[in-house]
């Protein structure tokens, strides 16, 4: 194990959270506004990033972390309706625009990018959401930083980190958080919008377990286009309802579980939660990067968690984003190849300027079953399982950029 990494195993002081009484736990779905910003971000982000190595044979420096969502109006209705004023996102950031090489000033085409990589994203994820004539795309992006961008360029084994920041991480998910994440996920599924199209993207599942009791409320929105009565209306909510009730039976048989779909509506006044086109960013509801979902594709109030907005910051040295993911897979490979462990809780703590590969520290705490003594063969084992993750670190940059790792 290397000498030159500061890597602290013991054992959580606190109960565990299937001991609480309450647990809390969101999910904001694929077309939540916080989660397109998110997804956007991303995605110009990998974009961006394929563009470079493509020209230049690496990533250069840019983190487009702050992407605005801006809702729009509209005017469903039963059988129909119309987006009467279009979304406006904006991607702001900062990027490396030019490239000086011995042929000259290489100029990057950062607007085609990035109005690109925001059309096929909504193409790919949405139904009835047209990009060319619901969405405005707009960009403000300044060059980096020339400090931030020398430390960025810096050779060395491995990149320098651009941040002093904190990356959190646990494992396991509880049930709860296995219910709220599969939720979302089950219905906005291929499978249940080929049998239920008239469910939109966006969903949002917040997840309260008193005790053995299981309380889901579900945001969905309704696609006006698709419902013709009320009575239509309500015949899809309970057929989501039956679809989450049945995950539910499989992800917590052994728990009282109530779901609450759109809990909002009054029927009998006509208030019922359709749209035009699957989310509600279509009317008023806006969006930033980074208000929504940790990496892990939850809000989880009861856990450690970072405030970093992970999505769109660069994959070779932001380790707002390279530590939370790092630290989500440190805490998974400890839970799942130390059989003692029954819970444990990751945090790294960069600093500006010092190797990503060797955090300031790693903090690791580990809840055991039967809360007994953790073994010195298992401290052992957590640390080995930390310091080899932490040494293969740049591995991290290529599966941002193939899309293999989400942030939301």
């Amino acid at each position: 194990m290397s000498n030159s990494r500061r890597i602290v195993v013991e054992e959580y002081p606190y109960p565990g959270v299937g001991e609480l009484q309450v647990e809390l736990v969101e999910r904001k779905g694929l077309g939540h506004p916080d989660t397109i910003c998110d997804a956007v971000a991303e995605s110009v982000s990998r974009e961006l990033s394929k563009y470079y190595i493509k020209e230049f044979g690496r990533v250069l420096h840019h983190n487009v972390d702050k992407v605005l969502l801006v809702g729009g109006q509209a005017s469903p209705r039963l059988g129909g309706g119309e987006v009467l004023q279009p979304i406006y996102i904006l991607v702001s950031g900062r990027v490396t625009t030019e490239v000086r090489s011995r042929d000259g000033i290489h100029q990057v085409p950062v607007g085609p990018i990035i109005l690109e990589s925001v059309r096929e994203f909504i193409k790919s994820n949405f139904r009835f959401l047209d990009p060319d004539l619901h969405v405005i795309t707009d960009y403000r992006i300044g060059k980096g930083s020339v400090d931030l961008v020398g430390i960025f360029e810096t050779s060395g084994e491995a990149p320098l980190a651009n941040d002093t920041s904190i990356g959190s991480g646990y494992a396991p998910l509880s049930t709860l958080e296995r219910l709220v994440l599969e939720a979302e996920r089950r219905l906005n599924s291929s499978e249940v919008k080929s049998r239920v199209p008239e469910i939109g993207e966006d969903i949002k599942v917040m997840g309260v377990r008193d005790g053995r009791r299981i309380n889901l409320t579900i945001a969905m929105a309704v696609v006006s286009s698709l419902v013709k009565s009320k009575d239509d209306y309500l015949a899809v909510k309970d057929e989501a309802s039956n679809l989450v009730k049945d995950l539910a039976a499989k992800i917590a048989p052994d728990y009282d579980i109530t779901v609450n779909i759109n809990t909002g509506d009054i029927p009998e006044k006509d208030i019922l939660y359709l749209t035009v086109t699957g989310t509600s960013a279509e009317h008023g509801d806006d969006g930033a990067t980074g208000r929504g979902n940790r990496v892990n594709g939850l809000i989880t109030p009861l856990r450690p968690m970072s405030m970093e907005a992970a999505a769109g910051k660069n994959p070779v040295n932001h380790v707002g984003k390279i530590y939370n993911v790092v630290a989500n897979d440190i805490a998974r490979r400890i839970h799942e190849e130390v059989k003692q462990v029954e819970e444990v809780y990751v945090k790294l703590v960069s600093q500006i300027g010092k190797p990503i590969d060797s955090p300031l520290i790693a903090d690791i705490k580990v809840k055991t079953e039967g809360n007994a003594p953790l073994t010195a063969d298992a401290k052992s084992t957590i640390s080995e399982i930390t310091d080899s993750i932490l040494a293969n670190i740049t591995k991290y940059t290529e599966k941002f950029v193939r899309g293999e790792l989400l942030v939301y």
